[in-house]
């Protein structure tokens, strides 16, 4: 999802522009006709568009759908913000709350686009990947070990019905274990398995993944009583008086989060092994931001992102950390891992990454293996960059590409840059056949009228 003030998912606007989409073939473009919003919105007219997207969105069946539905709630969120809705009285404690309900609906429906998604290839890969980094991690005690080592056995074997895996069967230590998980891991990865196509052999995939976490979990392991005393001595649990989550690590995280500890929020990172603190780690560092961007926080997630460590390039995005640019920008050409691009793309973005332009603008090459659903996200990632140089790119996209998901992107990300060669580029198709693309020209048009800066 894009940072900007809208993305490219606009509907556009009049009778004759909706025939116009419900005519038009392009990617990831609905044959039916596109649902309107009027200029002015009301309470009425927005829960009426948000009635046709949710129609959408329950007939949505392939990614491209998916997508169509979210830049329709794009437009949705543009027009509730621009709308003049009553606010409820504060004299009145149960008083109704029109623009409150809308942004519920707007969020539940993001919701079902999220959870409608997938599954994917990526996702069998991360919870490999999860579970091979667990089992080497983990002190197991004798009997764990070869529980642990059943679990990956019985995993091996049940994946090896969805996809062709090299992988012995002998083991004598946990690394043959771990490699045997790689094995498998690599065998996904070369499947190219598409999320609508496969989507079966994917879903199978991912139940034997959650039998091998199971497996894991239930084998034993040894209580790592020293870690809590060394916390302990690092006054880790200090910040605790009365607590209600459990376990007491999370309670303090989350004191720590609220205060702005970034330090201590790295030594339970460090320190505690689960995979349920590693995650709530990370996810408070996700949603500080750049409140928790320091040296050591920057070093430490910069780490995982060498081993393209999803979450961890996402909040390095959030974190607005520069220092990031150089190890992103080799992932950017890595069309083999399509998720890790989109990712990878949206962090340059946020950090404003200026020697990204040109390894993002080649990804607009039709020319090159980019896949048609992550070429967008490119755009935007340009369009928040925000440079000048992106500006030619990102037209010869606008004009030339057989996608108009990527056509729009194009046109919002050139509103973005905001020169008034860049909304030049945008303005002059109005009239365009598809929906999503003639409400950017219109937006770019608007823009200009009010004056846009020239450059």
């Amino acid at each position: 999802m894009s940072n900007g003030d809208d993305d490219p998912a606009d509907a556009s606007e009049g009778a004759d522009a909706a025939d116009d989409a419900e005519e038009a073939g392009g990617a990831g473009e609905s044959t039916d006709a596109a649902p309107t919003l009027p200029d002015e919105a009301t309470e009425d007219s927005l829960n009426e568009y948000l009635d046709e997207i949710a129609d959408r969105l329950d007939d949505a069946e392939t990614e491209a759908d998916l997508d169509d539905v979210d830049v329709l709630l794009d437009d949705a969120e543009e027009g509730l913000d621009e709308a003049d809705l009553p606010e409820p009285d504060e004299d009145e404690e149960d008083a109704d709350d029109p623009r409150g309900g809308l942004e519920d609906r707007i969020a539940e429906l993001r919701d079902g686009v999220e959870e409608a998604r997938g599954p994917y290839a990526e996702d069998v890969i991360d919870a490999i990947e999860a579970a091979a980094s667990t089992l080497g991690d983990t002190e197991w005690t004798a009997d764990g070990r070869d529980d642990a080592a059943d679990a990956v056995d019985a995993f091996v074997e049940e994946a090896s019905e969805s996809v062709a895996v090299d992988a012995s069967t002998e083991h004598e230590d946990l690394n043959d274990l771990v490699e045997a998980l790689d094995a498998v891991a690599e065998a996904v990865a070369d499947a190219g398995l598409d999320p609508d196509d496969d989507a079966e052999t994917i879903a199978a995939l991912l139940d034997a993944t959650d039998g091998l976490e199971a497996g894991l979990d239930d084998a034993e392991e040894w209580d790592d009583l020293e870690t809590h005393e060394q916390l302990r001595a690092q006054e880790y649990y200090d910040v605790l008086g009365h607590y209600k989550d459990f376990p007491v690590e999370w309670a303090a995280l989350k004191e720590h989060e609220a205060r702005g500890n970034v330090d201590m929020i790295l030594l339970a990172l460090d320190s505690l092994q689960s995979d349920f603190m590693e995650r709530h780690c990370l996810e408070a560092f996700e949603r500080m931001g750049k409140r928790g961007k320091t040296e050591a926080s920057v070093e430490e997630l910069l780490g995982r992102a060498e081993k393209r460590d999803q979450p961890a390039i996402r909040i390095l995005g959030k974190m607005a950390a520069d220092e990031a640019t150089e190890t992103l920008v080799e992932y950017v050409p890595e069309e083999s891992n399509p998720q890790l691009q989109k990712v990878v793309f949206k962090a340059l973005g946020e950090i404003g990454a200026v020697e990204a332009v040109q390894p993002l603008a080649n990804e607009l090459d039709p020319e090159s293996d980019t896949a048609d659903l992550v070429r967008p996200h490119a755009a935007r990632a340009l369009g928040l960059i925000g440079d000048t140089r992106a500006i030619d790119p990102l037209a010869d996209a606008l004009a030339e590409d057989d996608s108009d998901d990527v056509r729009a992107a194009a046109g919002w990300a050139l509103r973005q840059i905001g020169t008034r060669k860049a909304l030049e580029a945008v303005a002059e198709y109005g009239d365009e056949h598809s929906f999503i693309v003639s409400t950017e020209a219109e937006k770019a048009e608007r823009a200009l009228d009010e004056a846009a800066p020239t450059a």
